[in-house]
Order: C-alpha cells, then sequence, then structure tokens
C-alpha cells in the first residue's frame, strides 16, 4: 500500500477561532476606549431635535399671564339689616336703571321698631308741647307779678318823694317820712327780685326750648334711620348695570350683611390678572403696560392701575385698563393671553426658548460644532426671559448654534453626534 500525501490546512478551526478571539479582545479594548476617554456620545437624528441660532436682537422681558375680563366697575348687593325674601322683582342678568326694584325682604322686628319709634316721637312731641304751655303759663304769672309789685312801686315812690319835700319844709313829722322812705326801699327791691325771676325765666326758657328741639330733632334722626332701614328692604338698583350672581330666592332668610347679588356697570371693562407669582412683586407697579392679540393679527395695549400687594399661596393680583382700543364682542369672563412687559426695550444675545431648560435649568446646554456633525456641552449663564427667547449672559455669542428641544432621554450624555 502507497502512502498519499495530503496537503496541510491552512484556517482549521482552532486557528479561526483564535483569530475570532483576538479580534473580540481588539474591539472590546477599543471600545472601552471609546467609552473611557471621558465622553459619553449618542447618535441623534437631526429630524427630531431643534437647532436654533444664537441672535443678538432688541429684547424686553416679559412674563406670560392670564387675565379675566371683568367689568370696570362692580357694585355688591349687600343686605343691611337681613330679613325673608318677601318678593322677586327681576332675574339675574337683568338689566337695570338706578332706582329699580329687585327683591323685597321682610323685617317684622324692624317694621315693629320703626313704628315703636314713630310713637316715641309722637309722645315726645305731645309732651314737649304741654310743656311749651305750662311754661308759657307759669312766665304769664311771673309777669302778671311784676307788674303788680311795679304798680306799688310807682305809688310809693310818689309818695315818697312827696314826703321828702313836705319833710324838708317840717310839715309832717320824721315818723311819716321814715315810714314813706322804707315801703320806698321795699318795693324797689321787691321790683328788682322780680326782674331777676323774669330774667331767670326766659333763660330757662331757652335753655328747655333748646333741648326739647335738640331731644326731638334726634328722636326724628333715629326715626328716620329706621325708615330709611326699612325702606332698605326693598333692594334697588343703585346704578343703571346688569345684575349678576343674584343669590335670593322667595322664603329664604338672609343675614345682615349677606350680598345678594352684584350690579356689573356696563361702561367699560378692565383685566384682572390673579395668578402673578410673588417672586415678581418688586417688579410690577402702575403704569406698566401689557398686550395681547385675539385673532393673532391686532395687537391691543393695557395697562397696570392697581396692584394688590396681598400675597396669597404665593400669588398676587393686578388690575389692568384698556389703553385706547379695546376689542369688539369682549364679554365679562373672556381669557386673555397677557404678556406683561417688565423692563424697557434693550439689546442682548438671546437664546429661543425650549424643552432644553426643563433638564439644565440654563446652566448649560448642547452647542453644535462648525462642521455641524456633534454638538456637545458648554456651560452658559442665563439672565431675563420673556414668551419667546432668554437672555444669554454668557457662554454663547452670536452665531452659534444650540439644541434647543428637550434632553429628556438624553441621561448623562456628553456629546450628541447629529445624524440626517
Amino acid at each position: 500500500m502507497v502512502d498519499i500525501a495530503r496537503p496541510k490546512k491552512t484556517w482549521t478551526t482552532k486557528r479561526l477561532m483564535t483569530i475570532g478571539g483576538i479580534t473580540a479582545l481588539v474591539f472590546l479594548i477599543a471600545g472601552s476606549f471609546y467609552f473611557t476617554s471621558g465622553k459619553n456620545r449618542l447618535n441623534v437624528d437631526l429630524e427630531r431635535i431643534t437647532v436654533s441660532e444664537i441672535t443678538k436682537a432688541p429684547f424686553q422681558e416679559s412674563i406670560p399671564q392670564n387675565g379675566t375680563v371683568l367689568p370696570l366697575t362692580t357694585i355688591y348687593l349687600v343686605t343691611t339689616d337681613g330679613g325673608r325674601v318677601e318678593k322677586k322683582f327681576v332675574e339675574d342678568g337683568a338689566i337695570l336703571k338706578a332706582g329699580d326694584p329687585i327683591l323685597k325682604l321682610a323685617n317684622t322686628d324692624l317694621e315693629l321698631t320703626m313704628s315703636g319709634q314713630a310713637t316715641s316721637v309722637s309722645t315726645m312731641l305731645a309732651n314737649m308741647q304741654l310743656a311749651e304751655v305750662n311754661a308759657e303759663q307759669n312766665t304769664v304769672s311771673k309777669q302778671t307779678a311784676m307788674a303788680d309789685v311795679y304798680s306799688l312801686f310807682v305809688e310809693a315812690e310818689r309818695l315818697y318823694n312827696v314826703d321828702k319835700k313836705l319833710y324838708a319844709q317840717k310839715v309832717i313829722g320824721s315818723q311819716e317820712y321814715q315810714t314813706a322812705v322804707n315801703n320806698y326801699n321795699y318795693l324797689k327791691q321787691k321790683v328788682d327780685l322780680q326782674r331777676e325771676i323774669l330774667r331767670q325765666d326766659t333763660v330757662s326758657r331757652t335753655q328747655q326750648d333748646q333741648q326739647q328741639k335738640e331731644s326731638i330733632s334726634r328722636a326724628k334722626s333715629s326715626l328716620e334711620i329706621v325708615k330709611r332701614k326699612v325702606d332698605g328692604l326693598i333692594i334697588r338698583a343703585p346704578v343703571d348695570g346688569q345684575l349678576t350672581a343674584l343669590d335670593a330666592e322667595v322664603g329664604q332668610s338672609k343675614t345682615p350683611g349677606y350680598a345678594l347679588g352684584q350690579l356689573d356697570v356696563l361702561d367699560g371693562f378692565k383685566v384682572r390678572l390673579s395668578d402673578v407669582d410673588e417672586h415678581y412683586i418688586n417688579r410690577v407697579f402702575t403704569g406698566q403696560i401689557g398686550t395681547f392679540s385675539i385673532t393673532g393679527d391686532t395687537t391691543y395695549k393695557l395697562k397696570i392701575v392697581k396692584v394688590y400687594t396681598q400675597v396669597l399661596n404665593g400669588r398676587f393680583m393686578v388690575d389692568m385698563n384698556f389703553v385706547g382700543r379695546v376689542p369688539k364682542g369682549i364679554r365679562k369672563g373672556q381669557t386673555l393671553q397677557i404678556t406683561l412687559a417688565l423692563s424697557d426695550e434693550t439689546t442682548a444675545i438671546l437664546v429661543p426658548k425650549g424643552g432644553f431648560y426643563q433638564q439644565t435649568g440654563g446652566n448649560w446646554i448642547f452647542k453644535v460644532s462648525e462642521d455641524g456633525k456633534t454638538a456637545y456641552k458648554v456651560d452658559i449663564q442665563l439672565g431675563r426671559q420673556n414668551t419667546d427667547y432668554y437672555e444669554v449672559l454668557s457662554g454663547l455669542k452670536p452665531g452659534d448654534k444650540v439644541v434647543t428641544s428637550s434632553y429628556e432621554n438624553y441621561g448623562n450624555m456628553q456629546e450628541l453626534v447629529l445624524k440626517k
């Protein structure tokens, strides 16, 4: 038997396995070097992200706010003394003229009070009239007494003057003359006393009349107040306007101070911002301008006229009036998207707003490389903002391009590889 020489195999299974192992080891080392080189990379489809350019342009800081359209003037209808709703004259939404009745309340206690007050005034008037009659009679008696005393004094004075002459002529004696002198002096003193009595009577009557008039005036004023309260049981429109939020049904009892509804004066509207963050309370003041548009074509202006400094749940309120034109067809309760300006217009470096801010807090951003193939992290500092842009304070310059869409799925990636 002849031995046949067989050719030696070059690619044995053992050799192939060795080469495969070495290749895998090389790829493993390369991958390890790639991922530990300091940059975690992620492939990103350009069509699924937003790349924006950094610009330098006019900028005005502003904040977006929701505003609610309200009547320029609202008057609240409040019952002073309360009562039971006896009758409704109109329904909610009615257009009223000043003085039109809205509803009637019944209040028995108040009506009894008015009746008692009227009786008291009547009794006081009757007593005053009786006192005046008695005082008049008393004065007449004093005046009569004065007349009698004065008549006696006149006669005593005549006899005194006669006796004085006769005594000087030695016609009568000193005893008779002294009697005339004593009688004259006595009646003179009595006349003076009676005059003082009449003077005091006049003063007393004047004071009494004044006190009685004041008492009557107070009683009548009290009666007038009670009458007004009773008249106030019929709730009337204080001005022209539209009745809204009427909260009253026949038979219901309303306590004093209860708000029965409100009257919206239809002479204009205002806008209330009720959800302004307290962070801006020192930067919002009267006179500031806000803008809004309804159809997107026309811009309307508003001006702050009142800032409510009370902060509730981290929010405060602002009232704004229309400046110039008012949109046609605007209605109470309508919500407007207001852009409230917080600064004058200046020139600044700007980055468009986007979802990136939620993940970065404005501390860094992915900046696109010059060749447009990658985007890498750069630290930035942002300042003011408005509805469309953030102001860039450092880290970027005009012409730079950055990724402004959301970074939610990027994790801790350091670099994005941009794929078309």
